[in-house]
């Protein structure tokens, strides 16, 4: 099969769907590639890179489409754009069929093979050629960088001759991928970062990368997550405890980002006027949103707007294509996989397989018919999280019985072990000589007194400080050598082996310690 790429023609487009890298691993699955010429200039991808990958360029749209069996493209096609291509070809691309169908009845009259890239199901196996994660991985890093440069203040906390500098406080509002690249950078640039989801399986996610998980105090429990790790329609009294608290929280934070998007329907509204209003002069908003109608009131499309209380609204929709060298290459890696699920003999046939999953699911129009929308995934992107059970307050009267049960049962334990004990005692005093009770009688006592030190030392004092100590303490090796000498054999055996036990102390504390001391030290 011949595999084409086009010149995007949405004004302000920059991606390509085709990188030179990506055509060579085409070519591998016996493909062979073909681009219309200056399609990746935009994204620093020159002509003569993909005549030097093997890649045929051609002068014209209509030149590519005439000499392609598949037509790959990064934004869903223009009507006119559809129109022009030859009945049985299959296009690859963004589609949104939810949001066009009348688009969608046309390519199945043309007898078009539609292969949405934003339909491909969220599951383990389908993440190679989730591009939807990619794009948004890039547009949520690039949320913050727009932050900053609209914010004119440090992310990070300062203590400087000339004063101190306090961190910026961000909130980020969505913890999809969008939202936990955002999370990401902000914390790397030393804000203190808040993050919201309806869906409570992220909380630990969130905190994982170092920002606070917004909890929401609401009696229902609440299951944010819908069919295939996207976010659910939340209920109205969620919705008004949600709004309640980003009102409380609206008038601290120096920057909010909000990512919330529901398949198939506007942006929910979730940072109003009023939370505008509240927030401090200085103050951004970045609403990846902004293409589906915003999760901010006063959101528009496409600009960047100043309000009248000093609060910087930005509401690009091309964060990817701001990045689109970058972009260009992770959406063709995801095209890429995707055509090799198509290709599963690697001969350069396709085989559009509509029992696969992912090929299924990803599939929007096929043979001259609508197969919009897919099956349901099997399963899910995200378990959710079991309840947790609600802890019962005890009664003193109850608190009390605990204790006491507790006090019975170590002191039951204790003379358990001490009649054991004694009674090893007694044996080894009818049958051992004498010098060896000696020599037992302190072995006892220094194993008992090396337990309680050992065990009582805190986990966060396990560093090579600690390992040093390890093998200072092993000076006890000194009283198994001066045992060794002794007739008994028992005695004999047991200084050999405290030796052996000291020994691997002695020189496994050092050697801990340089292999630790070798990770800080600068190559």
């Amino acid at each position: 099969m011949k595999i084409g790429a086009l010149t995007e023609v949405f004004p302000g487009e920059n991606r390509v769907a085709m990188t030179p890298e990506s055509a060579a691993q085409l070519v591998k699955l016996g493909h062979t590639c073909c681009i219309q010429a200056g399609a990746g200039a935009k994204a620093g991808f020159s002509d003569a890179l993909y005549s030097a990958a093997g890649v045929t360029v051609l002068p014209s749209a209509a030149a590519v489409i005439a000499d392609s069996d598949v037509i790959v493209k990064v934004r869903g096609p223009e009507a006119a754009e559809l129109e022009t291509l030859a009945e049985g070809q299959t296009l690859i691309s963004f589609f949104w069929p939810a949001q066009n169908p009348e688009l969608l009845e046309a390519a199945a009259k043309k007898n078009l093979t539609v292969v949405a890239m934003d339909m491909v199901p969220r599951i383990s196996r389908a993440q190679k050629m989730d591009a939807l994660s990619s794009m948004a991985n890039i547009a949520g890093y690039r949320a913050v960088i727009e932050a900053g440069n609209n914010f004119g203040r440090f992310f990070t906390g300062q203590v400087t001759a000339a004063g101190k500098v306090p961190p910026a406080k961000v909130l980020i509002v969505g913890a999809g991928v969008a939202g936990l690249a955002a999370i990401g950078t902000s914390v790397s640039l030393g804000a203190i970062v808040h993050a919201f989801d309806v869906r409570p399986e992220v909380a630990e996610q969130i905190e994982s990368m170092g920002a606070s998980f917004v909890f929401l105090e609401f009696e229902d429990a609440q299951d944010g997550a819908a069919t295939g790790g996207y976010a659910a329609p939340s209920s109205p009294e969620f919705r008004e405890k949600q709004l309640a608290k980003f009102r409380e929280l609206a008038p601290e934070m120096d920057i909010v980002i909000t990512t919330a998007l529901i398949p198939g329907r506007p942006a929910p509204k979730l940072w109003t006027e009023d939370m505008v209003q509240m927030m401090k002069p200085g103050s951004v908003i970045v609403d990846l949103a902004a293409e589906r109608g915003g999760n901010c009131d006063l959101t528009v499309p496409d600009q960047k707007i100043v309000t009248d209380n000093g609060v910087t609204i930005v509401g690009y929709t091309d964060f990817p294509s701001r990045m689109a060298a970058q972009a260009s290459t992770l959406y063709s890696t995801n095209i890429r996989h995707m055509l090799t699920d198509l290709t599963p003999k690697k001969d350069g046939v396709i085989l559009h397989n509509m029992e696969d999953d992912v090929i299924r699911g990803a599939t929007v129009a096929h043979v001259g018919a609508v197969t919009y929308p897919p099956p349901p995934p099997k399963i899910a992107a995200i378990a959710a999280a079991k309840p947790k059970p609600k802890a019962v307050e005890l009664t003193p009267a109850e608190r009390r019985a605990q204790e006491v049960a507790a006090f019975k049962t170590q002191t039951r334990n204790q003379v358990g072990l001490l009649v054991v004990a004694g009674g090893l005692m007694l044996l080894a005093g009818l049958y051992a000589p004498a010098s060896f009770m000696s020599h037992f009688i302190v072995f006892v006592l220094s194993v008992f007194v090396g337990f309680q030190v050992i065990w009582n030392v805190s986990h966060s004092l396990h560093t090579p400080l600690m390992a040093i100590t390890n093998a200072i303490s092993s000076i006890i090796i000194l009283g198994a050598l001066m045992q060794i000498g002794s007739g008994n054999w028992l005695v004999v055996i047991l200084a050999a082996l405290s030796v052996f036990m000291a020994g691997i102390n002695i020189f496994g504390g050092f050697m801990v310690t340089r292999r630790m001391l070798a990770m800080f030290q600068k190559s």
